[in-house]
């Protein structure tokens, strides 16, 4: 018989400790925003709101698992063809094919967001490191 025991959830000594349990910040004035922007790499409208699932601890973002929904803060804009390409591959050599940090990208239009001259901007900034 033990005198003494720790429960240690499952995910006590991980990095990301996201889980479905964790909430998603919803913001549909956000989302707006983001789809009246440029594609962040092409550069054409008609653009859809695409989450950024994977982390970054600089970031203070969390990984996303299959079956949940990042926060509309974590979004950037990209067209259709795109954004489906980067779901169906690794999202870090998605963007580092591109040369863009897409929490950064993030960070910026959600610092702007309802600017659309501002965002325009910042897209623009970013555009500048597209190979």
């Amino acid at each position: 018989m033990r005198a003494f025991a720790i429960q240690r959830p499952a995910t006590a000594f991980a990095h990301d400790k996201s889980s479905k349990a964790t909430a998603s910040f919803k913001d549909e004035k956000h989302l707006a925003f983001i789809r009246e922007l440029p594609c962040v790499i092409t550069g054409a409208y008609g653009c859809e709101a695409c989450h950024i699932r994977m982390g970054s601890a600089e970031h203070n973002k969390k990984r996303t698992g299959k079956g949940q929904k990042p926060s509309d803060a974590w979004t950037v804009p990209m067209h259709p063809d795109l954004h489906r390409e980067q779901h169906t591959m690794n999202e870090s050599a998605f963007w580092s094919r591109y040369g863009i940090d897409p929490f950064e990208l993030a960070i910026r239009l959600y610092e702007v967001s309802g600017d659309i001259e501002a965002g325009k901007e910042v897209i623009g900034k970013a555009r500048g490191n597209v190979r």
